[in-house]
């Protein structure tokens, strides 16, 4: 009889189906591997390109500069005119929708599955994260699972999104709290063309 990490006895059934995740998961491992190679090429579109044929929906006008990260890419979308800063990691192992217009710094984490601390094998939970147009997100902030960040929103450097932020709210700090309001209501700015080599 076979059995699992905890002593548990497996069927037939579980333990091919286990077989089949583990090998799905090889899959997956090796793809992950090679979108950070392909990270490190300075030229948007040949990047643009590998990441669209990996499952990344990226609109018109959207870049993500060098060694971003991504984690199950097919659940990652990007809107319009959006710039992902450099080593950005990206969790798409539950939907991750980046807007329109949306300002992403450097290594900035944005996570959708996390550890249940109170399950008895430490197993995964999953959540949707949606950041909506217009927002920016300062450098290495951490965003967590189940988030909304709305229209106009602003997180400043460093903060952990553990909540919703209302839009047009700027927030900061861990946890993220309130600090500010936009006083702009109306953006209808164009972010631009992405740095040359970046």
């Amino acid at each position: 009889m076979f059995k699992d990490k905890n002593g548990k006895g497996l069927s037939t059934g579980e333990v091919l189906s286990k077989i089949l995740n583990r090998i799905g998961s090889m899959i997956l491992d090796f793809e992950l591997m090679t979108l950070r190679w392909v990270s490190h090429v300075p030229s948007h579109l040949f990047r643009k390109c590998i990441y669209r044929l990996s499952g990344v929906k990226i609109g018109k006008g959207s870049t993500v500069h060098m060694w971003a990260n991504f984690f199950d890419p097919s659940g990652v979308s990007i809107g319009e005119d959006t710039i992902i800063g450099d080593h950005a990691f990206l969790d798409g192992r539950a939907p991750l929708t980046i807007g329109n217009h949306t300002d992403i710094a450097s290594s900035v984490m944005i996570y959708n599955s996390e550890h249940d601390l109170e399950s008895e094998d430490f197993s995964a939970k999953s959540d949707s994260v949606e950041v909506g147009d217009y927002v920016f997100i300062g450098p290495r902030v951490t965003i967590l699972p189940g988030v909304k960040i709305g229209k106009g929103a602003v997180v400043a450097a460093g903060a952990v999104v553990t909540k919703d932020v209302p839009e047009f709210i700027i927030v900061g700090g861990v946890p993220a709290k309130e600090i500010g309001e936009r006083k702009n209501k109306n953006p209808h700015y164009i972010l631009g063309r992405a740095r040359l080599f970046q």
